[in-house]
């Protein structure tokens, strides 16, 4: 077994070996700034789930039991929680990020840690999430959208070479590895990495490490994770950086069961310092495995989320060095929040609570409160992705019209042109039928809302509504609706 290496340095064999030969459970994680997470657990109890809290972590459950997959429902459609791994549910609290602070996910795809970061964070401050793949940058979108964080924003650069000019007062920096710590979802034994994979993992690990620390202000804090178990992807790289970086490891201090780091391994000794790191086998969470290690950048500094912190400006009404002109994109983000308003009945304090960027033919609606994209500007090596939630988009007929997302978003903020369904006339409109109902107002979009909740937009004409969900997103939410009501084609 490629992990026998490891059972020394493990302070409870049995209970890892025992581990790994049992199913790794379903967790998930509360989305809680769109549910209250009393309500959500009573609603899948409800539908027959069985939740177990995981100790230590507040909104974090074991599913023990599963009468269907609990992504096929409409709670996880609607973003009401994000299925993760208990162990790397660890990772945002032990960044210790606060609301209001500007913030770096360094690796964000596929979103898990990022939109974990995005909820601590209450939607307040700044929150970058970048990523090189661009097959994993559209997973992240997915559910950055699904889950409604309007304070992230997202884009596409090598973390080696992330831009300068603006620092940060928190990094994640969730490095690629050798993913030992998903043995269980590999049957219980995975293949032992070659020394050449090592050579270029570390190699790798400890320039993101390093490239984050030039990225954090002084007295800000990095989290390095990963999850393997190798110390040699993990110990040995932060060993590397306390060697020449003005950075100490420092407790993390959350009540959850876990190992200390390592201080030798394998003939090799590392910095006394790195016992205050932590390894989390998967015994200690019923879960998978992970390394974390907080770093505290010495030195006074202001914070980034200060007025005035260097790099930092106000994001404009419209994309810098694009169309519109910003007094036309002042004028189109006003165009925007009238037709919020009067069709949509989006109440004002809602509609001046949000920030409004245009991009091209969209409305990106935000609540970041600066971004250093100017501060970026000398730096070919990145891309702007998104920002916030685009909540419309122009239409030729129509002119500014709603997302999908951006309708999901403002959810029970919608007050008017909402046609409400039950699930058995949502899935017969997903179906294709053409379902009567009364609108007010004339013909055009309106918010289809299924079991009180808007999913999306529709279009009403001559008394009947037609759903307007692009077909992949469709073909989910009928197959969720079919399982919710136990239906079999």
């Amino acid at each position: 077994m490629a992990l026998d290496r490891y059972l020394e340095i493990i302070p409870d064999p049995t209970r890892f070996r025992a581990a790994l030969e049992r199913p790794e459970p379903t967790t998930l994680r509360v989305r809680t700034g769109r549910v209250a997470t009393s309500e959500l657990i009573e609603r899948l109890e409800e539908q027959g789930y069985g939740l177990e809290p995981v100790p230590g972590l507040p909104d974090v459950f074991h599913v023990r039991v599963e009468p269907r997959p609990i992504s096929k429902t409409l709670e996880h459609w609607m973003g009401h929680f994000y299925i993760q791994q208990a162990s790397t549910a660890v990772a945002a609290p032990a960044l210790g990020v606060r609301p209001g602070e500007r913030a770096l996910d360094l690796c964000a795809a596929p979103g898990g840690k990022t939109t974990h970061l995005a909820d601590l964070m209450e939607e307040r401050g700044c929150l970058v999430a970048s990523d090189r793949d661009e097959k994993r940058i559209r997973a992240l979108l997915g559910n950055v959208y699904r889950l409604g964080h309007s304070g992230v924003l997202c884009m596409a650069a090598d973390g080696r070479a992330f831009p300068g000019g603006a620092r940060f007062d928190r990094v994640l920096v969730d490095a690629p590895c050798s993913a030992e710590g998903n043995v269980r979802r590999q049957g219980g034994d995975v293949d032992a990495p070659s020394e050449s994979f090592h050579e270029y993992a570390t190699a790798l690990q400890e320039s993101l490490l390093r490239r984050a620390i030039g990225l954090t202000r002084p007295g800000g804090r990095i989290l390095y994770s990963t999850c393997t178990f190798a110390p040699e992807e993990n110990e040995a790289v932060i060993d590397a950086v306390l060697g020449d970086l003005p950075v100490e490891l420092e407790p993390i201090g959350l009540d959850v069961p876990h190992a200390p780091g390592l201080t030798a391994f394998d003939g090799r000794r590392f910095h006394p310092e790195l016992e205050l790191a932590w390894r989390l086998y998967p015994h200690h969470l019923d879960s998978g495995g992970l390394f974390m290690a907080r770093l505290r950048k010495s030195g006074p500094g202001e914070r980034a989320s200060d007025d005035h912190a260097p790099g930092w400006t106000p994001v404009p009404a419209g994309f810098p060095g694009e169309e519109p002109a910003p007094a036309e994109a002042a004028r189109r983000v006003e165009d925007g929040k009238a037709r919020l308003a009067t069709s949509f009945g989006v109440a004002a304090e809602r509609l001046e609570a949000t920030g409004w960027m245009v991009r091209g033919n969209s409305l990106w609606g935000h609540t970041v409160d600066a971004w250093p994209l100017e501060a970026w500007e000398a730096s070919p090596d990145w891309r702007f992705v998104s920002l916030g939630v685009r909540v419309m988009r122009t239409d030729r007929r129509y002119g500014f019209r709603p997302t999908n997302d951006g309708l999901r978003w403002l959810g029970p903020d919608v007050g008017r042109r909402v046609v409400r369904l039950g699930l058995e006339d949502g899935l017969r409109l997903l179906e294709g039928a053409p379902l009567p109902a009364d609108v007010e107002g004339g013909a055009g979009n309106v918010a289809v809302a299924l079991d009180g909740e808007v999913v999306g937009r529709g279009v009403w004409r001559h008394g009947v509504v037609r759903p307007e969900i692009p077909a992949a997103r469709a073909r989910r939410l009928e197959e969720i609706l079919m399982a919710t009501l136990g239906y079999s084609r």
